[in-house]
């Protein structure tokens, strides 16, 4: 797979930025980016050219180019450090540009900044300095309150907000020492040390379920209830569906349908029809919520849905894209009624090509609502209401996977926690999310919908102007990541080939096949999967590396996802022929869409994390069996086998010796004993403590030198050895704001295998408090 055009144009860019005071031609530039191939050099010559028509660089000479001094100024995102340093991540450039604690203007992690680049030392990362703050990314902070006699500090929850925020006297709305509030700021005078901020809300106490949930609600600014003129749209819309309307669908009311969802689940996105034809073709209705008949573009409730983007699943409550009436009762596929889709109608042989494709708006009628257990009952034991049609479904999901895996996909399988909560919200018991055939029959009908509008639109809008879709893209890893994780893998005894990317999908999921079932499965796969680039929306068409797709889009979620409302949307005007929309619209809904996207995941990840460490406060004392899942020069992370719940053992705590961190094998080894912990060795450990203001967990690990998990360690002491990863930071492998780490900034990279912030108390630092 070639490189597409975005990658292309990134490292044209940081290259001649990288080398200011010499030109080059346009050979020169392809050699040292090893560009060859037609298709390649043609994209090259377009970037190019328009690198030249944005401004970015000039021609100095015919054919040879260097950037335009105006580029001494960027534009970028701030990323904190806790020490105070900044990384602005600049669009186009590889690498961040580093910003000394006393350079950043009293910049906040995620503010977008201008800043001026310093001249570039040989060896050196860029350098620069915050020359002005353009946007805010958010002004509300939760955290602990901590009052004097006539004024107080919040202690931000926020591991990257590296001051405190002075509130006067008269802004504290009545809030009590030590409780969790909602604080905004109001100002920061660059003379001052510290913003200023007044309570907008009390929270609760610190530790209480719905203080923390609603704490962190309020820190990735989740919006917790529609707008009444919102609420007013959904509700004047009528459940009956019309004459009219029905004529100018598809009536698919008459075939056998059904949904296969959680137990728990209320909007049902999607369902899937099967019939048997003749010659043994089966033809298989992917029938998906008609959102875009009720949210009608420019409406209040559309505009809502925009800003939302994506429905947000906290452990204890789900944040809705669209108010209630939409998603669990007009638009949900419920069974026993007529339900208006938008369709994906395929004819399949045996071996699931496909031999017939149709797209457009139907309607339907769910026979049957299925939960995943219910399903997976029936494709079990072969027998139960539509038992030939799941099973015949099933039958061709198998075939669409190993043509997927052929074609390049990753099986990547992960463990999703889940939780089950009492009536206060507590959890009372953690359990792993099991995937089987009902889970993937469900997921591989959906995948093809998704390649299929894709790959449809991508053909008919190619050539035509002001005809943009929205793709989802997944681009190449870079193979310094790849040769990062190359390196762990090794050390449990796994090879992986990163030089093509067809020998690097085979070695990967010859890698994820061979831990199966093995200690170091979750961490390798964690690992694996972090050294993929994230994937994203744009309008701008680029292949699905993880899944091997050429054509790939979001189509089957429109009740959770606004990127799946646009593709329907554009799908159906390019349908009928009769619409013309500007590109930049899509892209700029696109990158919004993926903004949001990331804010949910961490907001989803923060209350998972709140949950694991309520959970293990009940189990301070007891032992577990886990997995050494990091190791810094601070820590020991351990994940426990039963709760897939993490903690730390601090090094000074380890009894019997004084222990050194080695980096380069991801280990500690006693000075005198030669007692060695390393990176996927087995471990018993007791919980120490669970702080739920902090969200973490305190171990300490056991003595077991007699124990099998000691001798299985010893072994993979022996067979390992010292293996010199210079420049595994770039793969992180736990959650880089964790309060137990420290900052590190090392000098191949920003970034460190570890946490890199440490933990914060509520004493007081000297000179914190001065404003």
């Amino acid at each position: 797979m070639s490189r597409n055009k975005r990658s292309i144009k990134s490292s044209l860019l940081n290259f001649i930025r990288e080398n200011p005071g010499k030109p080059y031609n346009y050979k020169q530039i392809a050699a040292r980016l090893e560009i060859d191939g037609k298709e390649e050099r043609d994209i090259l010559l377009s970037c190019l050219e328009e690198l030249l028509s944005e401004g970015s660089i000039e021609e100095l000479q015919r054919g040879k180019y260097i950037p335009k001094l105006s580029s001494q100024f960027v534009d970028g995102k701030v990323d904190m450090t806790k020490a105070g340093a900044a990384y602005i991540l600049v669009e186009g450039f590889e690498e961040d540009i580093f910003v000394q604690p006393s350079k950043t203007r009293n910049a906040l992690h995620g503010d977008k900044v201008k800043v001026l680049l310093y001249a570039k030392k040989e060896g050196k990362k860029q350098g620069g300095e915050v020359v002005e703050i353009l946007e805010r990314k958010k002004l509300t902070y939760t955290g602990v309150l901590e009052l004097t006699k006539n004024y107080g500090f919040l202690i931000a929850d926020e591991k990257r907000m590296n001051t405190d925020i002075f509130i006067p006297g008269n802004k504290l709305k009545g809030a009590k020492n030590g409780e969790k509030v909602l604080v905004q700021i109001v100002e920061w005078p660059l003379e001052a040390k510290n913003p200023v901020g007044e309570v907008i809300e009390v929270l609760g106490q610190p530790g209480e379920h719905f203080a923390e949930m609603n704490a962190i609600i309020a820190e990735f600014s989740l919006p917790t209830k529609f707008p009444d003129n919102v609420i007013e749209e959904s509700e004047a819309l009528p459940f009956e569906i019309s004459a009219e309307e029905i004529g100018n669908r598809r009536d698919m009311r008459t075939e056998v349908t059904f949904t296969i969802d959680p137990e728990d689940a209320k909007d049902f996105d999607d369902a899937l029809s099967v019939k048997s034809l003749e010659n043994g073709l089966t033809e298989v209705g992917i029938h998906i919520a008609d959102v875009t008949h009720y949210v009608k573009e420019g409406t209040q409730l559309d505009n809502e849905a925009l800003q939302r983007a994506t429905s947000v699943y906290l452990v204890d409550r789900v944040i809705p894209m669209l108010p209630e009436r939409l998603s669990n009762f007009l638009c949900s596929l419920r069974p026993h009624e007529d339900k208006l889709t938008f369709s994906v109608v395929v004819t399949l042989d045996e071996d699931a090509n496909i031999i017939e494709e149709w797209f457009g708006r139907t309607i339907i009628h769910s026979d049957r609502r299925f939960s995943y257990e219910e399903a997976q009952e029936i494709l079990e034991n072969h027998e139960g209401e539509f038992a030939a049609e799941l099973l015949t479904l099933n039958k061709l999901a198998y075939k669409l996977r190993d043509k997927k895996f052929a074609e390049g996909a990753i099986a990547f399988e992960t463990e999703e926690v889940k939780f089950k909560l009492d009536e206060k919200g507590k959890p009372i018991e953690v359990y792993k999310k099991v995937r089987k055939d009902a889970h993937k029959l469900i997921e591989d009908f959906m995948l093809l919908a998704n390649k299929k509008v894709a790959e449809y639109m991508f053909k008919k809008t190619k050539d035509v102007k002001d005809k943009p879709f929205v793709y989802r893209v997944h681009e190449t890893p870079s193979e310094e990541k790849l040769s990062n994780f190359a390196r762990i893998a090794s050390m449990f005894g796994y090879k992986i080939t990163i030089h093509n990317p067809s020998g690097i999908s085979k070695s990967m999921n010859r890698i994820m096949s061979d831990v199966e079932g093995k200690p170091e499965k979750n961490m390798l796969t964690s690992l694996a999967i972090r050294s993929m680039p994230k994937a994203f929306y744009t309008s701008l068409k680029t292949s699905h590396y993880g899944l091997g797709f050429e054509y790939y889009t979001h189509f089957t979620s429109p009740i959770r996802r606004y990127p799946d409302v646009i593709a329907h949307r554009l799908l159906a005007k390019y349908l009928s022929g009769s619409y013309s929309v500007k590109q930049e619209v899509i892209e700029d809904q696109a990158k919004h869409c993926s903004a949001m996207e990331i804010r949910a995941s961490d907001a989803e990840r923060a209350s998972i994390k709140f949950k694991q460490v309520e959970y293990m406060s009940d189990f301070v004392g007891s032992v577990f069996s886990g997995v050494i899942s990091g190791v810094t020069e601070w820590g020991i992370y351990v994940e426990m086998d039963e709760n897939k719940c993490e903690g730390m053992a601090r090094i000074s705590e380890l009894m019997g010796d004084y222990y050194l961190h080695d980096e380069d094998t991801f280990s500690i080894r006693g000075m005198n004993t030669g007692k060695v912990y390393r990176l996927g060795d087995r471990v018993r450990v007791k919980v120490k403590d669970a702080n739920l203001m902090q969200r973490t967990i305190d171990l300490i690990i056991l003595n077991d030198d007699e124990s099998e998990l000691a001798h299985e360690n010893k072994k993979s002491t022996e067979t390992i050895g010292s293996l010199g990863f210079s420049n595994i930071d770039k793969l992180p492998v736990f959650d880089e704001n964790s309060p137990h780490a420290k900052p590190q900034i090392p000098a191949s990279s920003r970034r460190n295998i570890g946490k890199n912030t440490k933990p914060k108390t509520n004493s007081k630092p000297n000179g914190r408090r001065k404003k």
